[in-house]
Formats: C-alpha cells, sequence, structure tokens
C-alpha cells in the first residue's frame, strides 16, 4: 500500500494566536516571509542572538517583535505556534522538546519528524486561499504547484466567490438546498 497524506488543513486565525520564532538567519526569514505574506495581520515574536536585516524590516510593517537572545524555556509562555528556525540541531531539538512539555504545536525547520504541522506552498487570489501540501517530503513541488496555480487562476475568481456568496444567502437556511443550486451554478467551471 502507498504513503498517503493524512494531513488534516486548517486555515489559522494567526491574529488571535501567538507564534513564536526561534532564529534570526535565513531559514526563518524565508518563514517569516510566507507567514507575513499570507497572514499579515499575525502577531509574531522572533527570538535569536542575531537577526537579519530583513527580518528588522518585518517590524516596521507587521505585528512582529524582536527579543536579541538565546532560546529560553520562559519564551514559549503564553505561545500558541513555535517554529524553531536555528541551524542547530541540538538548539532546535531543545526547543522542540520543551514545545511539546509545554504542549504548544511546533514546527522544526527541514525536520518532519519535529513537525506538528507543516507550513505549505499557498496560493491567494482575493478570499480565496489554497494550500498546497506534500506531506513534508518536497517543499520545491509544492512551490511549483503553487506558482502554476498562480498563474491559471483568473483575477476574477474572488468575484466569482463574492458572487456565490450573494447567491448563497438568497437560498435561504435549507443547507441540503443551497448546496443542490450551489453545485448546478458551479458545475460549468469543471467541464472543458
Amino acid at each position: 500500500m502507498r504513503d498517503k497524506n493524512e494531513l488534516f488543513p486548517i486555515f489559522l486565525r494567526t491574529d488571535r494566536l501567538q507564534i513564536l520564532v526561534v532564529g534570526g538567519g535565513n531559514v526563518a526569514e524565508e518563514k517569516l516571509h510566507f507567514l507575513l505574506k499570507s497572514s499579515p495581520c499575525a502577531q509574531v515574536k522572533v527570538v535569536a542572538i542575531e537577526v537579519s536585516e530583513k527580518i528588522e524590516t518585518y517590524t516596521q510593517h507587521f505585528n512582529l517583535t524582536i527579543e536579541k537572545k538565546a532560546f529560553e524555556v520562559s519564551d514559549l509562555e503564553g505561545i500558541d505556534l513555535v517554529i524553531a528556525a536555528t541551524n542547530d540541531i541540538k538548539i532546535n531539538t531543545f526547543i522542540w522538546t520543551n514545545s511539546k512539555l509545554n504542549r504548544k504545536l511546533v514546527n522544526v525547520a527541514d525536520t518532519p519528524s519535529m513537525c506538528d504541522f507543516y507550513l505549505g506552498g499557498i496560493v491567494t487570489k482575493g478570499d480565496l486561499k489554497i494550500a498546497i501540501s506534500t506531506n513534508g517530503k518536497s517543499p520545491t513541488l509544492a512551490k511549483r504547484l503553487r506558482q502554476i496555480l498562480e498563474k491559471s487562476l483568473p483575477e476574477e475568481i474572488n468575484e466569482l466567490a463574492d458572487h456565490l456568496n450573494k447567491v448563497r444567502n438568497i437560498f435561504g437556511d435549507n443547507f441540503k438546498t443551497k448546496v443542490k443550486e450551489l453545485n448546478r451554478l458551479t458545475e460549468n467551471l469543471i467541464k472543458n
């Protein structure tokens, strides 16, 4: 039997969560770039002894704070989600161990076995957001699929979502009727 992706995709309200990123180099920069691109209202604290200039600039445009110091277990207080993005496996393992002991969701960059979640490829067109996962096996494949979808999906897709939302409200509270009518209205999207 072939492996299958058993991850459950969810979309987090990052404006309601406290996110900790440990690390201030290239890997942390990449994680922050995609997090803040997709969720500009995310509440993020960065803990690192040294921080790149790019990460420093994020404090001007996003809800991001930086503490220039070594990671301490007390940094986990009040945190919901942890991203360990240092270039030291011992430190990342220490962060992972203490995050798990404190019942935090944690992602250790480039270490799928120490991840409760993955940061997959994300396509955003207005209100439409599509997440792509390769089960941690190939971020490059997720990136390429994201690029294909970004080029393929028309900008007008957001207008379609707006129109369908208006129509959805016309059908009233009967869930079965809503589903039937919305399926009828959108069936042409999958026809050649």
